[in-house]
This record gives C-alpha cells, sequence and structure tokens, in this order.
C-alpha cells in the first residue's frame, strides 16, 4: 500500500507520518503530481492560514490535481476547508469539492477552539467502530456549517460539520493524529477503505 501525505510547505507533516507509523504503515511525503497520483491513498493535511495555503498550493502546482484524484483522499483540518467552495479566512477561493462554504466562528465564542471536543451523527466507514460522542482534538477559527455532504457533527457554540465526504474525498476539521486511539483508529480505518 502506497501512502502519500502531500507536501507543499502548509501541514502537520510530521505528526501524520509518526502516527501512521505507530499503525504499521508508511508513508511518503510529496508535491510531485506523478507520485501523488501513483498513491492508493492520499492525506492532504494543512495547519495555518487559508490564503497563504491555497497560495503554496499554486506554487507547488497542485491546486488542479487535487480534485481530480481518484483514489480515496483524506483532508485534514486546514486541508479539509480547502477543499471547501470558500474561506471566508483571507477571502479564500477553495478547491469546490466539497460544497459549502468555510466561515469564521461569532466573537461570542473564544477562538480558536483549542482542544477536546465530541463527535456525533457518524456516518460512513470512516467512522467505523467509533462511538457516538467520543472526543477528539481541535484547533481552528473558521468551521464548515452543516451541509449534504456532513459525515460528523461538533457542537462549539453551534453544530457543525466536524467531517464531510464527497465521493472519494472525506475531511475532518480534527486533527486525527492527535486525537489519541480514537484519532488513530480513524485513521486505520481510512486507510483500509
Amino acid at each position: 500500500m502506497k501512502i502519500v501525505i502531500i507536501d507543499y510547505g502548509a501541514g502537520n507533516i510530521q505528526s501524520i507520518k509518526f502516527a501512521l507509523e505507530r499503525l504499521g504503515y508508511s508513508a511518503v511525503l510529496s508535491d510531485d503530481p506523478k507520485i501523488i497520483k501513483a498513491a492508493d491513498k492520499v492525506i492532504f493535511p494543512g495547519v495555518g492560514e487559508a490564503s497563504s495555503a491555497m497560495k503554496k498550493l499554486r506554487e507547488h502546482r497542485l491546486e488542479n490535481l487535487i480534485a481530480e484524484l481518484t483514489q480515496p483522499v483524506l483532508g485534514i483540518c486546514l486541508g479539509m476547508q480547502l477543499m471547501c467552495n470558500y474561506s471566508e479566512e483571507g477571502n479564500t477561493r477553495g478547491l469546490g469539492i466539497f460544497d459549502v462554504d468555510v466561515v469564521k466562528f461569532t466573537d461570542e465564542l473564544k477562538v480558536p477552539q483549542i482542544g477536546w471536543n465530541q463527535i456525533r451523527e457518524l456516518k460512513t466507514p470512516l467512522f467505523r467502530d467509533i462511538p457516538e460522542n467520543g472526543f477528539i482534538y481541535l484547533v481552528h477559527s473558521y468551521y464548515a456549517p452543516l451541509c449534504g455532504e456532513t459525515i460528523a457533527v461538533t457542537d462549539y457554540g453551534i453544530p457543525y460539520s466536524s467531517a464531510v465526504q464527497k465521493d472519494n474525498f472525506w475531511g475532518v476539521q480534527f486533527h486525527p493524529e492527535k486525537s489519541s486511539t480514537l484519532g488513530e483508529r480513524i485513521l486505520k480505518n481510512f486507510i483500509t477503505l
């Protein structure tokens, strides 16, 4: 099994790689379109700010490639947000894979949301053997509202999409690589899809 983590200079790449290694899988870090296209599974990480991350994707000539992939792709945190239509963060056009716009939490809430929160209303095999209301780890100020592609919900002032799925694309707002055994199970579920 060939797992590729997209390396475009905006991500929590090493912690994802180490989490996969703990599960017995090795992953390649790459920004080479040929290597990414040849992967069995692709992970699209992201930490940072949306507009600068999209700029890095363009610089690495990966902006169009990701949406054209046909194997299972998992976007994590900012990676998931960039797979949406648009983000208010930096007035950023996304990749348009998920049909939802990313918006900022209201000023009444403490942002960023940092720490452990629960996921519920779990759908798809990505959450096989994951309990309802299990705890995952999040760090974010922007979120994807509930939509037709929502496969997990988290509450922070309002309910929002903590995971989305369309065709061969999955996205999680939380960090599975930092979410203890539950997060590792979700990563394993993705690898074995």
